[in-house]
This record gives structure tokens, sequence and C-alpha cells, in this order.
């Protein structure tokens, strides 16, 4: 006998919140649409309470998307909570997600409030919220450092409120897993009320253990809500990755006894989407969707597995997205023939001139390079719609001139809100020369903190792909370029970086 599995994303909140991966609303909402795809249960779409940005991106995911319950974070406070019900007005299935922190570290340190104040406000918080929609979930933040008793008296209080699911977070990633696990099952048993909700996990990745702790939420603590993200996105370590989460249930359903919803097909070009939006390279060895997730280099592994696929591989690569031959597409190829291809790749342009541009933008990639793969398919599209069309500074040309013993000059040609711009510079290397020839101009004062190149295939062909992070007056953004020279893919991400510091979106951090 089985049951479900809940799937909870929380790529577009809590993944959002690392730093430089601020997504602009037409991001969230393309990633949201994946995450349909991809069939999750629940997509927290943000904190509209943060800003007027979220606000908006939560209310333009719950307009459009019909398949997965649309769920926004707010404070335990009324003013979050009624702004949250106004972003999600036009969901089909909306959910609230407050939260107040329960640990006695949090209460005293920062939110300064005796235990009793509270118990009260996280009552007259889901009180709240249950008149305004249905379906409330609580998050205690901090909950695996909170003291179990005190945990039991708020938890039965807002279940008597109304609240329907109830979250107990490893917010710091400080959680042991069988530890946890037993900590959900003792709080389970002692809430008189606790068969009224769904009990969730919530895990960190502080010590590498956070799949590990919500897997021991989910088989020894009886949880059957798990909040996760993709590629495990997140604050500091990231979250629970929702990819090793899925396939653990999915390849040990003979152990957990669960169902999960979710298409597993998806999970690949949903890795790939959340990856080149927000700049965060997925490492090789990265369980399920790394580059490496199913190659073998042993002779006896790979002996193993032209046998028998099962000598080695506990999974198939094309259930989570992987394609058996990856060159897909060539110069002769047609345009209803890329439009397919992105289709079965998961992305989604919005208008047949979106179609065109982009298919305008492979014949010339083509015309670059003599084989196209499917991750170049996705660079070239996510690259161009990584910010908002309302760009201040775009990429024209560059020159650059290197040889050994000379320093390196170069000349990059760009716009500035529409006006043509020169600049000219020489650095300690081509890139750095580049860059230094856009700041001459910008004078934007950004301090790099990362510089990042990762090769999207596997041959001396293949295009790179560039992440630049700047950081500005306490604001940190990624920039993305992708580029067969690889000093215009860094020009492009500096540009790419440099708009997003344009952009005066705030967000307000909170956690759950």
């Amino acid at each position: 006998m089985t049951d479900k599995l809940i799937i909870f994303d929380t790529t577009l909140r809590d993944g959002e919140q690392s730093p430089g991966a601020s997504m602009t609303r037409d991001e969230k909402l393309r990633i949201a649409r994946q995450l349909e795809r991809l069939r999750v249960d629940v997509i927290e779409a943000g904190f509209p309470a943060s800003s007027n940005g979220d606000f908006e991106a939560v209310q333009t995911i719950a307009n459009a998307i019909k398949d997965s319950t649309i769920c926004g974070l707010s404070r335990a406070n009324d003013r979050d909570i009624a702004r949250a019900a106004e972003a999600l007005k036009g969901a089909s299935s909306a959910r609230i997600h407050t939260f107040i922190a329960t640990s006695p570290l949090h209460m005293e340190k920062k939110l300064r409030m005796t235990p009793e104040q509270v118990l009260e406000q996280a009552i007259q918080a889901v009180r709240f919220a249950r008149n305004l929609i249905g379906d409330i979930e609580f998050s205690a933040e901090d909950g695996s450092r909170s003291d179990p008793d005190f945990l039991c008296r708020v938890i039965e209080a807002v279940i008597a409120e109304g609240a329907t699911t109830i979250n107990v977070p490893d917010t710091v990633g400080y959680a042991v897993p069988e530890l946890y696990g037993n900590f959900i099952k003792n709080l389970r048993e002692r809430v008189p009320n606790s068969d009224k909700a769904i009990w969730s996990v919530h895990c960190h990745n502080d010590l590498g253990m956070a799949v590990a702790n919500s897997l021991a939420g989910v088989k020894i603590g009886g949880a059957r809500q798990v909040e996760c993200t993709i590629n495990g996105l997140g604050e500091r370590a990231g979250n629970c990755s929702l990819e090793e989460v899925v396939m653990a249930v999915k390849t040990r359903r003979d152990y957990y006894g669960l169902d999960v919803g979710i298409d597993t097909r998806h999970i690949l070009a949903a890795s790939r989407m959340v990856s080149q939006t927000t700049g965060f390279v997925v490492q090789p060895n990265k369980a399920v969707v790394g580059a490496n997730a199913f190659a073998h280099a042993s002779g006896i592994h790979q002996d193993g597995v032209l046998k028998a696929r099962d000598t080695y591989e506990i999974m198939r690569a094309e259930d989570v997205g992987w394609a058996a031959n990856k060159i897909v597409l060539g110069k002769l190829s047609g345009r209803n023939a890329f439009k397919q291809r992105l289709q079965e790749l998961g992305v989604s342009l919005e208008s047949e001139g979106e179609v065109n541009a982009a298919f305008a933008r492979f014949k010339e990639l083509a015309d670059r390079k003599s084989e196209i793969f499917d991750e170049d398919i996705l660079a070239l599209v996510h690259s161009e719609k990584a910010v908002d069309g309302a760009d201040t500074y775009g990429f024209i040309s560059l020159a650059q001139h290197s040889e050994t013993g000379e320093r390196p000059q170069a000349r990059v040609v760009f716009t500035v809100a529409d006006r043509e711009v020169h600049g000219e510079s020489d650095g300690n290397g081509p890139v750095d020369a580049s860059l230094k020839a856009i700041e001459s101009h910008v004078k934007s004062g950004a301090e790099m903190v990362l510089y990042s190149v990762n090769a999207i295939s596997g041959s001396t062909e293949s295009q790179g792909e560039v992440t630049v992070r700047l950081q500005s007056n306490g604001r940190v953004v990624n920039g993305v370029g992708a580029d067969p020279d690889i000093v215009v893919a860094s020009a492009k991400a500096y540009l790419s970086a440099l708009n997003k510091l344009q952009s005066k979106a705030e967000r307000i951090a909170a956690q759950g």
C-alpha cells in the first residue's frame, strides 16, 4: 500500500535568495512553466510583501499556472498575509505560507519576543490567513533547534486555527538524519490534532545532509511533503535537491513505499534552465543532472553496462531527460525541426516572433560550429532571455589582440540606452582587457566576486558559458553569456550583470 509524497518547490523563493540568483518576473514565469511541466505539486513563487517586483512575479505566475498550487510566503503579520492573498487572487489553486521563528535563539536574539508572544502571533497569523485562503501552511522557522514542548504547543494551536500543512524546517542545516526523523515523529505523536494536517520538511544543506534529512523526515517522521529546489539552489550551501529526493523515492520505492507525481523526463531541462538563468553551474558529478551522472570511465563498468545496463545503472538516463543522441541539429536544419526540438527540451517561447529570433540565432551559431548540441540550443535561448527587454547595455562587437610577451589590447562596441559607444583598454589577458574596456566607459565601480567558465559541450568547438558575479552597494548579481568565443561570452556576461545592477527591484531576505 502506497501514498503520495507532495513535492513543494521553492526554487523561485528560497532558491532565489542565493547571492546573485535574483530573477526577473519573466525569468520566474519561464521556470514556473517548466515546474508545471514537471508536475510539481506546489510552486512557492515568491515573497509578495518583499517588493513590488516580487508581488508582480507571484501575481503573474498565479494567473498563468493552472496545474500546480501556487504559494506565496509571508511573515506572521497581517500586512504580509494580505499582500500574499492579493497576489494569489488569480490562482486556480492557492496557498499562503506563513512563518515565525520558534527556537530560543531566534526568539531572543532576532525577534526579541517571549515564547508566549510568538505563540500568540502564530495563532493570529493563521487565523487571519485562513479567512482569506483555505490552504494555509505554517512554518516554525529554526524548528529543528526548537524546544519540543513549546513547539508542540505552537503546532497544536495553529492546526486548531486551520493550518493545513505544518512545516518543521532545519533552517540552518544543523540536523542529523536519524535525530531529525525521530524529532518529527515525536512531534506528530505528541500533538493531539496532528492528523488534521500534512507534515512537511524543509532542510538546508550546510553539512551536506539536506536530502538525507528530508528523506529521514519522510521515512521515520511520517512527513508527506518535501520542500526542495532545482539543483539544490538556495542560501549558503543550498536546499534539498528536488531531482535527488524525487529519484531516491522513485528508485527505492521498495523502501519508501511512496508515489510522486513528478514527470521525471523534464528534470534535466529544468536543471539547465535554472542553471543558465541564475548562472549557478551544475557540478559534473552532481547526482542525476551532472554531466558525469551517467558516464562510465572504468573499463569494467563499461563492459558491464554494455552487457546489461542495470549492472552499474540504477536509473535510466532517458527517464530524467538525457537524450541518447545529443547531436540533434545542424546548419541545414529547418525552422520546424528547430521548433520541435525546443518543445522536446521544454522551452516555451511565447510568440512566433521569439521563435523566429531564436531560429535566426541558431542559424548564426550553426554557421560557426558544425554540430549543435541540446546544450547549445538551451544556451542561445536563455542567454538572450537572461534579462528583461528594457536593457541599459547591449553587446555589439569585440576586437582583441594578444601575443606572447605583449600586453593584450581590446576594443568593445556596445550600446548604452540605445546609444552606441566604444571602449578600449589593455589588461592581463584578453578577457581582462575586454571587461576593462567596458568598465572604462561604464564606470560602475562594481567589484567582481566571481568569474566562471563552463564548456557547454565536450569539444574544442564548444560554446563557452561564462558567469560573472558583481557586487555593488550591497547588491550581488550574476550575469551569464554564451558564445563560441570565450572572450565574447565574457563581455556578454559582464554586460548582463551590469543590466541586473541597473534593476531597482529589491527583496527582503526571508527564510522558512
